[in-house]
C-alpha cells in the first residue's frame, strides 16, 4: 500500500482509541472542559451507564457561535497558543483531541451561549460531519449531549462491560474531580435517579463534608488536615490517621495543580512517611492536592493525561515526604482533635506475625489487686484542679489492669492506654533522635562483596555516586555488570549487603530516590525499642503510670507504637452514659 493521507474522520478515530476508552473518558474529558470554562456548577445526567446518553451541563463561561464549530476541530484549544503554554500547562484540557475523537465515535450536540450573547446556538455532529450553528434556548454556560457511543465502531462496543460495571467507573472519576474542586456543585443522575448532589464548599467544615461523602464517614472522623509550603511547592489536604488504614491502596487521591493523577514518585514519598506507623502490608489513606509552578510539571506524558513527570522528582519527593512526616509528628496525645480508633479485626487478624497477648495469671490478677487497694489512698480526680486546661490529654492514672491497660481519667471522660505499645513507641522515638543526631558512622567490610548487577544498574550507581554516600554506602563498578561493596553503615554491618544494594536500586530505577537505608536502620532500632520496653504483667505504680502519660503526651507520633498499633483510645462520659442508659 503506498504512503497516503488519512482522512480526517480516520485520524478522530485513532484519537479516540487513546482518549475514549469508555464512557467514564468522555465524563472526564468534558466535565474537565466544563472546570476550565470556569463553571461553577456542574450536571451530569447518565443513561444505561454512559452507552445511550451523558449530558454534561455547565454555568462556564460558554462559546461563541463562531468557535463552535472550531470546538469540534482536531487541534483546536482556546488553552494555548504557544510553545511556552505548552511547557507550563495551567488547565486540564488542552490537547484539542477530546470533543472531535467524541464526536467520531457517537451522536453529539454542542449547545452554549456566552456569558455576554443574547442567546444560544447548537451544532450537531454525526459520523464526522458537523452542521451549521443553528439557535437554541440556553442559559449562559454550555451542554453537551453524547448519544450511542460507538454506535458506528462495533468492536470497540463490544469491549465495553455491563451497564453497571462501566457507571462504576463513571461514578470513580466524578468522585475524583468533586474532590479536587470542593468549591464547585456537582449533580449526577443515572437513569433519572441523583446519585450524587454535593454543594459548593465554602470553608473547611463543608469540604470536610465532601470528603465524607465522597471517602466515607469513618475517614472523615479519622484525618487530619494538613498545609504546608517548601521551595514552592505547596502541599495541602486530609491524611489518614495511621491507625486508619487500608488493606488495599484504594483511598489514595492524588491531584497536582488540580489534575488528578496517578504518581509513582508521589506515592512512594507518602509511603515513606509512612514507614514506621503503619502495619506491614497495609496501606494509608489520603487525600493531597499539590500545588507548584506549572513550567516544573510535564502534563503531556499520558494521552489521556492520567499521568505527569516532574522535571525534579527528587526535589518533590522530598518535599512532600517531609511534610507529611511533619505533620504525622503530631499524631500524640494533644497533638491534634481525633481519638485513634482501636485497629479493626480484619486489620489485625491479616497480620500473620502478630504475637497475641495471653491473658494474666490467677497469681497476677492477686498482685493486680492488692495494688489497686493501696492505690485507695491515692488523691482522688475530683481533688484535682477544675479547669480543664489544667488536666493533661491522657487526663491521671486511676488503675491498670491485668497489668497490661492503664486507666485514666481526663476532662472528657475515659482513657486506656496499652503501657507496652505506648513505651515501645516512646523508647523508639529516643533511639531514632539518639541516632540521627551522630554523624553517619561507616563500617569497612572485612571482605568487600562483589554483586553480578545489570549494565544499566552499573551504570546508575555511576552516575549516583554522590547519592551512595549519603546512604552511607561505598559502592565502586567492578565491571560492565559488577559492583562491589566497600562500606556501610556502621547499625547495618550485620544486614544481607546484598539485598540492601538491590533494594536500593529498585528505589531509583523506580522513583528516583531510595529510603531504604533509613528503613533499614528504623526496623533495627525498632526491634531494640521492643525489647526494652515495659512487658504485659509488670505492676506499675500510679506515679510510674503518670509518668508514662507525660512522656506519651511528648513523644511524636505516640499515638500508634512502632507496628502501627494504637497506643491509646477513649470513651468519653457519654458515651458511657449511654452504655449504662443513664437519662434515658
Amino acid at each position: 500500500m503506498p504512503i497516503q493521507q488519512l482522512p480526517s474522520h480516520l485520524i478522530n478515530q485513532i484519537a479516540a482509541g487513546e482518549v475514549v476508552e469508555r464512557p467514564a473518558s468522555v465524563v472526564k474529558e468534558l466535565v474537565e472542559n466544563s472546570l476550565d470554562a470556569g463553571a461553577r456548577s456542574v450536571e451530569i445526567d447518565i443513561v444505561s451507564g454512559g452507552q445511550k446518553l451523558i449530558r454534561v451541563r455547565d454555568d462556564g463561561k460558554g462559546i461563541d457561535r463562531d468557535e463552535l464549530g472550531l470546538a469540534l476541530s482536531r487541534h483546536a484549544t482556546s488553552k494555548i497558543s504557544s510553545l511556552d503554554d505548552l511547557e507550563a500547562v495551567a488547565s486540564l484540557g488542552f490537547r484539542g483531541e477530546a470533543m472531535p475523537s467524541i464526536a467520531s465515535v457517537a451522536r453529539l450536540t454542542l449547545t452554549s451561549r456566552a456569558l455576554n450573547a443574547d442567546s444560544a446556538w447548537q451544532v450537531e455532529a454525526d459520523g464526522g460531519k458537523i452542521s451549521a450553528p443553528a439557535p437554541a434556548a440556553h442559559p449562559a454556560g454550555t451542554t453537551v449531549e453524547v448519544h450511542d457511543l460507538f454506535y458506528n465502531t462495533p468492536a470497540r462496543r463490544r469491549f465495553l462491560r455491563t451497564e453497571r460495571t462501566e457507571y462504576s467507573h463513571i461514578e470513580k472519576w466524578v468522585r475524583r474531580l468533586a474532590l479536587s474542586r470542593p468549591e464547585i456543585a456537582f449533580t449526577m443522575t443515572h437513569n433519572r435517579r441523583t446519585v450524587l448532589n454535593l454543594v459548593a464548599a465554602s470553608n473547611e467544615e463543608m469540604r470536610r463534608q465532601r470528603i465524607a461523602t465522597i471517602c466515607g464517614e469513618a475517614f472523615a472522623d479519622q484525618c487530619i488536615y494538613i498545609e504546608r509550603e517548601t521551595e514552592g511547592i505547596a502541599l495541602s489536604g486530609w491524611i489518614g490517621l495511621p491507625t486508619f488504614n487500608r488493606s488495599q491502596p484504594d483511598l489514595q487521591y492524588w491531584f497536582v495543580n488540580g489534575r488528578s493523577i496517578s504518581d509513582k514518585t508521589l506515592s512512594h514519598a507518602a509511603r515513606h512517611a509512612y514507614r514506621d506507623v503503619l502495619f506491614h502490608g497495609r496501606y494509608p489513606a489520603y487525600v493531597l492536592n499539590l500545588t507548584m509552578d506549572p513550567a516544573g510539571v510535564d502534563a503531556n506524558a499520558h494521552p489521556a493525561k492520567h499521568e505527569v513527570r516532574f522535571r525534579d522528582g527528587r526535589r518533590v519527593h522530598g518535599v512532600v515526604s517531609q511534610a507529611i512526616e511533619v505533620a504525622l509528628q503530631d499524631t500524640r496525645p494533644g497533638g491534634h482533635n481525633v481519638t485513634p480508633i482501636p485497629m479493626t479485626r480484619d486489620a489485625v487478624f491479616n497480620q500473620g506475625s502478630m504475637p497475641l497477648t495471653a491473658g494474666p495469671s490467677s497469681s497476677a490478677v492477686r498482685e493486680t489487686l492488692a495494688t489497686y487497694r493501696t492505690m485507695a489512698t491515692a488523691p482522688s480526680f475530683s481533688e484535682l484542679p477544675d479547669q480543664a486546661a489544667d488536666i493533661p490529654p491522657l487526663g491521671f492514672a486511676v488503675a491498670q489492669l491485668a497489668g497490661i491497660y492503664i486507666l485514666a481519667e481526663n476532662s472528657e471522660g475515659l482513657i486506656v492506654v496499652d503501657m507496652h505499645a505506648a513505651h515501645e513507641r516512646i523508647v523508639y522515638e529516643k533511639l531514632k533522635r539518639g541516632y540521627d543526631d551522630r554523624e553517619l558512622v561507616r563500617q569497612p567490610l572485612l571482605v568487600p562483596e562483589t554483586i553480578s548487577v545489570a549494565e544499566s544498574e552499573a551504570n546508575l550507581v555511576e552516575q549516583s555516586g554522590h547519592l551512595f554516600e549519603k546512604l552511607g554506602l561505598v559502592v565502586d563498578r567492578s565491571g560492565p555488570h559488577s559492583l562491589t561493596v566497600r562500606e556501610v553503615p556502621v547499625l547495618l554491618k550485620n544486614a544481607d549487603v546484598e539485598s540492601l544494594l538491590r533494594d536500593v536500586l529498585a528505589d531509583l530505577c523506580e522513583s528516583g530516590e531510595s529510603n531504604r537505608i533509613d528503613d533499614v536502620s528504623d526496623d533495627y532500632l525498632a526491634t531494640m525499642a521492643c525489647h526494652h520496653s515495659v512487658r504485659a504483667n509488670r505492676l506499675l505504680t500510679l506515679a510510674e503510670m503518670n509518668a508514662l502519660l507525660r512522656e506519651m503526651e511528648g513523644t511524636e507520633r505516640a499515638d500508634q507504637c512502632n507496628h502501627g498499633r494504637p497506643t491509646w483510645t477513649a470513651i468519653t462520659l457519654s458515651e458511657l452514659d449511654r452504655l449504662f442508659l443513664r437519662g434515658r
